[in-house]
C-alpha cells in the first residue's frame, strides 16, 4: 500500500512538472489592454415618405425594421452598436420644429436585443429628412478614439432641412480627422438621392449602394456592421494615383485611400532601398452593381515598367470587396505566394531605390449603372526589414520531438514484446 502510495505521488509529481512546463508565463503582449471594440451607428430614415409600399408590395419602414432586427440577432459579441432615427416624432408642418427631429433610439454599446428591437418596433413614418443633422449628433453618439468609427445611413430621400448640408457635414467630419467613415443605403433609385448619398460616402471614404429589397438591405447592413471589425489605427489618408509612375503620388508606409474608373490603372511610387521589404495590400469595395467576372490586379513595377511580382483576386457577383497583396524585397524576390514574371529581370533591379504600384482592375456594368465616382480603393502600404527566404523544408526543433517519439515507440514495443513472452513462458510451464 505505501508502495503504491509513492508510486502515485511521484507520478502527480512528474504531472505537475509537467504542467508548469506547458503553460509559460504570460508575455509582455498579452498583459497589454484590450484593443477598443469596434463601434457602429445604424441612422435609419423614418420620415412620411418610408411608408411607401414599393419594396416587394411592403413598405419602406417595414422592410427597414425587419433587416435592423435580423441585425441586432446576428451582432458580433465584440461589436458596439447604436441606433439612430431622424424625422420619427415630429407630425407637424413646422419645418423649424421638423428639422430638429433626430433621436439616438439604442445608445453605442452592446445592446440588449429585446430592448433594441421594441424600439425599432415602436417606429412609424412621421416627418421631415433632416440627414445632416442626424449625421453631426451620430458622430458625437460614437465619440472619437484610436480606431475607425462606422456610420451606417439608411434613407429613401434626399435631406429636406439644408441647411446644415449633409454632403457639407460629412467633409467637415472628415477635416476633424475623428476616424470616422459614413456608408449609405438608398432605399430609392432616385438620381438625386444617389448623388447625395455618393456624395456623403466619398468625403469619408465610404462606400454608397442602393437596395431593392429588404434581404439586399440585411445583407448589406451585416457586411457594413462585419466590416468594422477591420477597422484600422488610422484614417486613411486621400490621395489620387496617376496614369503613369512618373508623375505618380509617393508614398509611405500607411493606409489610403482613393477611387478607381471601371477598367483603369492607378500608379504610385514606393521607395524601397536594399534590406528591406515591400509589403502592399489593396481592397476594392464593389459599392454598386457590376457585370460578372471581374478582378482586381496589384502588380509592383520597376521604374522602367518590368514587373516584379503581382497578386490577384477575381470575383462574380457574390462577393462585398475584392482584396489581394503582394511582398517584395530587392534582395530576396517574391513570398511563394507570389511569383515574378521574370526572375532575371528581378535581379536586375537590386540597386533600385523606387517601386511602382500598379491597381488594376476588370470592371464592367450595365448601361444604367453610373461611372462616377469610381470605386472605392483602400492601399496599405508598409515597409520594413526583409526576412531571409527558406533554402527548404526544415522542421527545426521538430526532430528533437520526432526522436523522442521513436525512441518512445521503440522502447513501448521491447516492453510489450519482453511481457508477452514472459506470459508465454509462464503459461507453458503451468
Amino acid at each position: 500500500m505505501i508502495t503504491r502510495r509513492r508510486s502515485a505521488a511521484a507520478l502527480f509529481s512528474v504531472l505537475a512538472a509537467l504542467t508548469m512546463l506547458g503553460a509559460p508565463p504570460a508575455s509582455a503582449d498579452e498583459t497589454t489592454a484590450a484593443k477598443e471594440p469596434p463601434k457602429v451607428e445604424l441612422v435609419l430614415d423614418v420620415s412620411g415618405s418610408m411608408r411607401a409600399t414599393d419594396l416587394g408590395g411592403r413598405s419602406r419602414i417595414s422592410v427597414a425594421q425587419q433587416s435592423f432586427n435580423e441585425v441586432v440577432d446576428s451582432l458580433p459579441e465584440e461589436t458596439e452598436l447604436g441606433i439612430r432615427v431622424l424625422g420619427a416624432t415630429y407630425p407637424g408642418d413646422d419645418k423649424t420644429l421638423g428639422c430638429k427631429d433626430t433621436q439616438q433610439i439604442v445608445p453605442v454599446g452592446h445592446p440588449d436585443r429585446t430592448e433594441a428591437k421594441t424600439a425599432i418596433a415602436t417606429l412609424r413614418p412621421t416627418g421631415f429628412t433632416p440627414v445632416g443633422l442626424a449625421l453631426r449628433e451620430a458622430a458625437k453618439d460614437l465619440g472619437t478614439g484610436e480606431t475607425t468609427r462606422r456610420i451606417v445611413l439608411i434613407t429613401d430621400g434626399e435631406d429636406t432641412c439644408a441647411p446644415p448640408d449633409p454632403c457639407e457635414v460629412a467633409r467637415e467630419l472628415a477635416a476633424q480627422g475623428t476616424h470616422l467613415v459614413v456608408d449609405t443605403l438608398g432605399l430609392t433609385l432616385d438620381d438625386k438621392v444617389r448623388r447625395q448619398l455618393t456624395c456623403i460616402a466619398a468625403a469619408t471614404g465610404g462606400t454608397y449602394t442602393a437596395v431593392q429589397n429588404g434581404d439586399e438591405l440585411t445583407h448589406r447592413i451585416k457586411q457594413l456592421v462585419d466590416r468594422a471589425q477591420e477597422t484600422y489605427d488610422q484614417t486613411p489618408q486621400q490621395i489620387a494615383g496617376a496614369d503613369e509612375c512618373a508623375t505618380a503620388p509617393v508614398l509611405t508606409p500607411g493606409v489610403y485611400a482613393d477611387r478607381e474608373q471601371f477598367e483603369e490603372h492607378r500608379f504610385y511610387r514606393v521607395p524601397i532601398r536594399p534590406g528591406q521589404e515591400l509589403r502592399a495590400s489593396v481592397s476594392v469595395a464593389l459599392d454598386r452593381t457590376l457585370s460578372k467576372d471581374y478582378g482586381v490586379l496589384l502588380r509592383a513595377l520597376s521604374p522602367e515598367g518590368q514587373e516584379l511580382v503581382r497578386g490577384t483576386d477575381a470575383g462574380s457577383g457574390r462577393t462585398d470587396v475584392l482584396s489581394t497583396g503582394l511582398r517584395w524585397s530587392p534582395d530576396g524576390g517574391a513570398t511563394p505566394t507570389e511569383s515574378p514574371t521574370d526572375t532575371t529581370a528581378a535581379a536586375d533591379t537590386t540597386t533600385q531605390d523606387t517601386v511602382c504600384l500598379v491597381v488594376s482592375n476588370s470592371f464592367s456594368a450595365p448601361a444604367s449603372v453610373k461611372r462616377d465616382p469610381g470605386m472605392p480603393v483602400e492601399l496599405t502600404v508598409d515597409v520594413v526589414a526583409s526576412s531571409p527566404a527558406p533554402s527548404g523544408p526544415d522542421l527545426g526543433r521538430g526532430w528533437v520531438l520526432l526522436a523522442v517519439l521513436a525512441l518512445a515507440g521503440l522502447l513501448t514495443g521491447l516492453i510489450t514484446g519482453w511481457l508477452a513472452r514472459w506470459r508465454i513462458a509462464i503459461w507453458r510451464a503451468n
